[in-house]
């Protein structure tokens, strides 16, 4: 197992400085840093293998097709499932739960119906669920949280019933860091017949996901979020609905023939769902992430992530004057959402930057919980592998001095 120190050191970026400062960046939550591997492996195959996959027979389109499929089992071999044909690439988990709600939606939604999320949701797992529910003419409902950020899952069983037709639910709150008890909200829903999205970019990146085990229908995430690229994302979804689903998108590569004036046959699973030049070096891109990820100790980084939150809530409530925390559920994903009395997010996020120290502030693509405190905006420090406790300390007196200036 490779030292803290070691590990930094595989992450380029960390040597930056930003204002004249180290930088210290606690905004992994958005995206996270990539190692040199990663970097590495995209830069090689832009220098030395770039060719389209699934369609030419020369040297360079069939090995990057065969590394493309290798990174597609492991994805698989990550998340525990029993094919690659329930892999399917997209560009991100907005599409993955994009994907799922246009085709679960047309194929099984009708009017009257309902579909249920929760209010805790990022927009991404909210917005798709509205366009269905518009165009079907179906009920959303929302399962609330509590000022604590826990689900309220006392009130589940009355919300959902026989016209329900989808729960969808996020493994981990991006603002509040909250992870719900997703195999009683899955049993509770199988009970009933009703399938399970799980968004997991949040939760992922923290420890290990086995989507046989959770039982989840759907499963969705982003390469970014995992130390991996942009514009790639993965949907998990079992095969049983992934061949009830119909296509998301017509073109090349996710069909099986075209004839006119009749139509069209449709690829094996999992292409059906791949139309297009899929972003195959963002694929093979993430499995050079993943295979970095895999090497580190599930309880070393469980560990290591949950000191720096305790480190960082700690600190924050005892030496910040008038400073709330939003999310306060144990076991929590290491986020820490909080405002200041007598002082605006954006403010603090401003005069943080230019000490080297990066934050989130804003509503982070979830209005609703804004909604739900009474407020427009909060500050965010999100934690990653790569964190140390120095960090925590150089952004909590960072934090003070901002508020001391805005006082």
């Amino acid at each position: 197992m490779k030292t803290l120190s070691e590990i930094r050191s595989d992450f380029p970026i960390l040597a930056s400085a930003v204002n004249g400062k180290p930088l210290v960046y606690l905004d992994t939550a958005a995206t996270a840093q990539k190692p040199e591997t990663v970097i590495r492996t995209i830069d090689s195959l832009h220098r030395t293998l770039n060719a389209n996959i699934h369609r030419g027979i020369h040297y360079m389109a069939e090995e990057t097709t065969a590394r493309y499929e290798a990174a597609r089992e492991q994805v698989r071999g990550l998340l525990n499932a029993a094919s690659v044909r329930e892999i399917v690439f997209t560009s991100g988990a907005t599409q993955s739960i994009n994907l799922v709600a246009s085709s679960f939606g047309e194929r099984f939604v009708r009017e009257g119906d309902n579909l249920l999320v929760t209010e805790m949701e990022h927009h991404s797992n909210l917005v798709p669920w509205q366009f269905v529910a518009e165009r079907k003419g179906a009920e959303l409902r929302v399962l609330p949280f509590d000022d604590e950020g826990a689900l309220r899952l006392d009130l589940l069983p009355g919300l959902i019933d026989e016209r329900t037709r989808i729960v969808a639910v996020t493994q981990a709150s991006n603002v509040l860091g909250t992870m719900p008890d997703l195999r009683r909200i899955i049993d509770l829903a199988h009970a009933r017949g009703i399938p399970v999205l799980v968004d997991g970019c949040q939760g992922i990146v923290h420890g290990l996901t086995d989507v046989q085990a959770l039982d989840c229908d759907f499963y969705a995430f982003s390469g970014h979020k995992l130390y991996g690229p942009t514009g790639i994302g993965v949907l998990y979804g079992k095969e049983k609905w992934l061949d009830a689903l119909p296509p998301y998108m017509g073109g090349g590569d996710m069909v099986g023939t075209v004839t006119l004036p009749q139509g069209t046959t449709f690829a094996e699973l999992p292409l059906k769902f791949e139309a297009g030049t899929s972003n195959y070096i963002g694929a093979i891109g993430l499995g050079a992430a993943i295979e970095y990820f895999s090497s580190l100790d599930s309880e070393w980084l469980y560990d290591h992530e949950n000191a720096l939150l305790e480190r960082a809530a700690d600190r924050l409530v005892r030496e910040v004057d008038g400073l709330r925390i939003y999310g306060t559920v144990p076991g929590k994903s290491p986020i820490v959402s909080f405002t200041v009395e007598g002082t605006h997010p954006a403010d603090i996020g401003m005069i943080i930057d230019k000490l080297g120290v990066a934050i989130r502030t804003g509503t982070h693509c979830a209005e609703p919980v804004m909604t739900h405190y009474g407020l427009t905006a909060m500050c965010r420090l999100s934690i990653g592998l790569y964190n140390t406790a120095e960090e925590i300390d150089t952004a909590v007196a960072a934090v003070k001095k901002a508020v001391g200036m805005l006082r």
